[in-house]
């Protein structure tokens, strides 16, 4: 269906169709998924199993949204163009989820860049993008090779680069050593870890909305999603030495959070809090725990969903007042009165409030945690204040204060603005109540 949807991406007028498209596919996908626990549409070398299920569906959903949020772009000359690298960073999405093999998923997960980066680079809003774009491509190129290395040795060593067949032999600790690090250190910049997130914020800054909406809502699942695809095969390496990344996720994700405090940049704010979530995720799904790897799927689930209703607010603000600075964005509850309520919804469910699904997602993750060490206590007590205090920062910032005097007029809202917002929070609400499918995960 998303091939054969690629003629009508080139014909002038048919935005809304292909975003409608998008829609239908997302509920024919949603009614033919009935596995959970275990493999299912089995092919050649596609299949997917809950995790891989709940991501694409995320990523349909998403890309629905995006081109709904970028009416903008419509206006322009290029906006075909715009749709098809929208469609093209789907298919490539699709594929990663999808694939058993190995090599595949490292082609259409470092495919998927490509699309992302086109996006930043002709649709970002200043000049500052290309720099963006150069760090989110380095960064990630630097990394990836290594991976390619690791996963040539995994093949060398098993014979096989299917998911369900590769099997290692531990007969040299010091090579598997360093074939762990290459493995998961591709990874960690994806999601990304501390130290190694600088160009999380940069991308997202310069981003347009749809590409920030595509960064937080599924690109940051792609380095979780492989983790646990290659966990399973490096097991004793991963009971050795992941207690390094459980400490680092920690202390990394009290830091940010201190730095969300200071940021005068809205979607700099908003992209920090991303990497303190990821971090809380990281720390659950490398202490191996039950409740850790089913707790992981779930935040990342609701985070891609409220991160992405965030920005696509973030970018209604910008298109209003046409500046992301916190100090002009100020006493909006006077001029988007209506708006101030989503942004209301959005920021609680930031701050893991119920019925959200990052509090069910953080609940498990904070008894996986602490399970594993009782002193991770503070570090995830800090990062859930500090969550509270910069969501509610955000929130009174912009709704509060005394309006910027250069501002005269503002229009509240469009009806589809409004269910861009209803359609990032309906979902993340109403999840909640069947969550249980989300921890059958192993």
């Amino acid at each position: 269906m998303l091939s054969f949807s690629i003629p009508l991406v080139f014909m002038f007028s048919f935005w809304w169709l292909v975003q409608n498209l998008f829609f239908c596919l997302c509920f024919v996908y949603l009614f033919s998924c009935y596995n959970f626990g275990f493999w299912g549409h089995l092919c050649y070398f596609f299949g997917m199993d809950l995790l891989s299920s709940s991501l694409i569906l995320l990523s349909i959903w998403i890309c629905a949204l995006m081109v709904m949020a970028s009416e903008k772009v419509k206006s322009g000359s290029n906006f075909i163009f715009f749709l098809f690298l929208i469609l093209l960073l789907l298919l490539f999405l699709y594929s990663t989820f999808m694939t058993l093999d190995l090599l595949f998923f490292y082609v259409s997960f470092e495919a998927s860049i490509i699309p992302t980066l086109l996006l930043i680079l002709g649709w970002g809003y200043q000049p500052e993008r290309l720099q963006a774009g150069i760090y989110l491509l380095f960064y990630t190129l630097f990394a990836s090779l290594p991976l390619l290395v690791g996963m040539m040795c995994v093949y060398a060593h098993s014979g096989s680069m299917i998911f369900l067949l590769m099997n290692i032999k531990y007969s040299f600790m010091y090579m598997y050593m360093f074939w762990y690090l290459v493995m998961v250190f591709a990874f960690l910049v994806k999601m990304p870890m501390y130290l190694v997130h600088l160009w999380l914020p940069k991308a997202h800054v310069e981003a347009p909305v749809s590409g920030s909406m595509i960064l937080a809502g599924v690109l940051l699942k792609l380095g979780g999603y492989g983790l646990l695809r290659v966990f399973p095969i490096m097991m004793i390496l991963c009971s050795l030495f992941n207690f390094v990344w459980v400490i680092l996720s920690l202390v990394g994700g009290v830091l940010v959070s201190y730095m969300c405090l200071r940021q005068s940049d809205l979607k700099a704010l908003i992209a920090y809090s991303s990497v303190a979530h990821m971090g809380i995720v990281l720390a659950g799904m490398m202490n191996l725990s039950y409740w850790g790897l089913s707790g992981c799927l779930a935040l990342m689930v609701g985070h891609g969903l409220c991160s992405s209703g965030l920005f696509a607010m973030a970018n209604t603000c910008y298109e209003r007042l046409g500046s992301r600075s916190l100090l002009i964005n100020k006493g909006l509850l006077s001029f988007m009165p209506s708006m101030a309520f989503w942004w209301f919804l959005l920021s609680s469910s930031n701050m893991a409030a119920p019925p959200s699904l990052n509090l069910a997602g953080e609940i498990s993750l904070m008894n996986s945690i602490v399970g594993w060490s009782s002193i991770s206590m503070y570090g995830l007590a800090l990062i859930s204040f500090l969550s509270a205090g910069y969501t509610l920062y955000l929130y009174s910032s912009t709704q509060h204060g005394h309006w910027f005097s250069g501002v005269f007029s503002c229009f509240s809202g469009s009806l589809r603005e409004y269910l861009v917002m209803f359609l990032h929070w309906f979902p993340l609400n109403f999840l909640v109540l069947s969550v249980g499918p989300l921890f059958y995960l192993i």
